[in-house]
């Protein structure tokens, strides 16, 4: 009976085993044939031309590719700038190989990424990429040596240093330039060693600065040796009131000190002020706005001896006596340097980090000679000839143009001036000396007068015409424009304007004269201004280099309405 119920359930077995492989072809063995071709190797991450970014000298950075074979990938080998970096072998998937890992020690620099990709045959393939690693930040003015933004860190982005922190400093909730600025609070401030800053016997720096008057005095940036002289370092601080305070600048010379007074800052303002102080062996400058408001005069170069560290926001230990403390106010983008700035660096410096914006329909220039011959709005500088300078007075901000003999700027004209139409105005204090002279002048050749403009002056000791010539191609237009009583002494704001139809000159947004023509103006072979002089094109008649002072010079590409120049009294 066993024996048979046994037998019962082989057979049972059997008929199962056939059931369950019924419908399902038998596994067969493939030859995958010979290996036809290298692998191919594609790298996804980082791309060609990628830049990486971060504040941090070294940052990770993540690499990711895929390999594919036809019959089975071997090796793969990664490398960074000729060094291995990673290597694999074993694989879940011999044929098709995607992998990403982070490679943590990224500098720096421009880097080459190649990935090697190996058949079981030997057969090699290589795909390469070429990116970098933007630094943190690079220098933008000569001699720069220390950058702080204060964007909710106290980094200092050239050594990538963090300032030391004394009590609670804190930030702004505002800022000039980017996220936030730097506020001292009391008895808190800043500290960073000096030793890699390589001062000499020239320094300087240089911030954004919205005062507040509580205190009413305390130290914004300082260096010294001890508290018990002022015979090292300098010390940068402010004294005043509720209504106005003044920014002030001590240097020890090694035995004596210098005094520099500066100058004043409205507190109800409430506005954000570029201050810039400059140190050389015989002078000491401080600049609020790129104006220099005072200057003091060392008998000796700074001296250094046994100074360590800048104290931000604060007297510190070296200068905390006469309630020089910690300052309340808001500071931003600060920077020093190992060289003595000229007043055009400092106003370079502003326009660089506070972009002008034009202000009025179709300007595209704007030149306001604050100290420096300076384009705000392309930041470029025009070519002087001769020796032009200043008037050492000005209508508005700092300074003003004023030729010399046989001298002028030019300046290209591409983009400046509208197709048909364009407009120039500029405030001027006329002189009679040369009794004529070019003005603003564009033109091709001394041959004619067929291309673009001349502005020019001619009169007398007593009374100076403004005048307008406009090339039309086939001809010329003029126009009389008016007179300027030159004993009065007074700044004129002066407008021309030219349609396709009629130019027309303006005094202080009253219209003088206009001229009609049935050709517009016409540009050919003309590629620069020349500004204070007739320049080469239009020299003769005695239409040469202008002594009178012009300030606040604007183009356009378009031309005004008399509402939009009296839009700018």
């Amino acid at each position: 009976m066993k024996k048979t119920i046994i037998k019962i359930l082989g057979i049972f077995m059997i008929l199962f085993v056939v059931s369950c492989d019924e419908g399902i072809d038998p596994i067969t063995e493939v030859d995958p044939g010979s290996d036809s071709g290298a692998p191919t190797v594609e790298i996804i991450y980082p791309t060609e031309g990628t830049e990486i970014t971060g504040l941090e000298l070294v940052v990770p950075v993540d690499i990711s590719f895929r390999v594919e074979d036809d019959i089975e990938v071997n090796t793969i080998v990664v490398t960074l700038d000729g060094v291995q970096i990673a290597s694999y072998n074993t694989f879940l998937d011999y044929r098709i190989v995607n992998e990403e890992f982070t490679y943590d020690s990224l500098t720096s620099g421009d880097h080459v990424l190649i990935v090697t990709g190996t058949d079981l045959a030997g057969n090699s393939t290589s795909a390469t990429v070429n990116f970098s690693k933007a630094p943190p930040y690079e220098a933008i003015f000569p001699g720069e040596v220390f950058y702080m933004p204060f964007d909710g860190t106290y980094t200092e982005l050239l050594s990538i240093t963090d300032a030391g922190e004394v009590g609670t400093p804190d930030f702004a909730g505002e800022a000039f330039a980017g996220s936030n600025a730097f506020r001292a609070t009391e008895d808190s401030y800043l500290t960073f060693p000096i030793d890699d800053l390589m001062f000499g016997a020239n320094m300087s720096g240089a911030f954004w600065y919205k005062v507040n008057a509580t205190p009413d005095r305390s130290g914004i940036l300082t260096v010294g040796d001890n508290a018990d002289d002022r015979l090292q370092g300098f010390r940068l601080f402010r004294e005043g009131n509720s209504a106005e305070q003044r920014i002030k600048l001590n240097v020890g010379t090694g035995d004596g000190e210098s005094w520099n007074d500066g100058g004043l800052i409205d507190v109800a303002a409430g506005e954000w002020v570029h201050v810039a102080f400059t140190i050389s062996p015989t002078q000491t400058v401080i600049y609020l706005n790129g104006v220099a408001v005072n200057t003091g005069s060392p008998a000796n170069a700074i001296d250094w001896t046994g100074c360590t560290e800048i104290h931000i926001g604060s007297g510190g230990p070296t200068f905390d006596y006469w309630n020089h403390l910690s300052d309340d106010s808001a500071m931003d983008e600060l920077r020093l340097f190992n060289t003595t700035l000229s007043q055009a660096e400092v106003q370079n410096m502003i326009n660089v980090t506070n972009p002008y914006e034009p202000m009025y329909n179709g300007e595209t220039f704007y030149m306001p000679f604050d100290g420096s011959y300076t384009e705000l709005i392309s930041l470029n500088m025009p070519t002087e000839v001769g020796a032009p300078g200043f008037a050492g007075e000005s209508y508005q901000g700092s300074d003003a143009y004023m030729g010399a003999a046989d001298s002028y700027l030019t300046f290209p004209i591409d983009g400046l001036f509208g197709t048909d139409s364009f407009s120039a105005t500029f405030w001027y204090k006329v002189d009679s000396t040369p009794d004529r002279s070019g003005i603003l002048t564009v033109g091709d050749d001394a041959d004619d007068r067929f291309q673009g403009f001349r502005l020019f002056r001619e009169g007398s000791a007593t009374e100076q015409r403004i005048k307008a010539n406009v090339g039309i191609g086939g001809g010329e237009s003029w126009n009389d424009g008016g007179v300027i009583d030159v004993t009065a002494g007074e700044w004129v704001h002066i407008a021309l304007t030219v349609s396709a139809t009629e130019s027309k000159i303006y005094f202080n947004g009253v219209e003088q004269l206009s001229s009609t023509f049935a050709t517009s103006v016409d540009w050919t072979g003309c590629s620069e201004i020349v500004i204070g002089a007739g320049g080469p094109t239009f020299s003769y008649w005695n239409h040469l280099s202008d002594l009178s002072a012009f300030d606040e010079l604007r183009l356009y590409n378009v031309a005004l309405t008399q509402a939009e120049i009296q839009d700018m009294l």
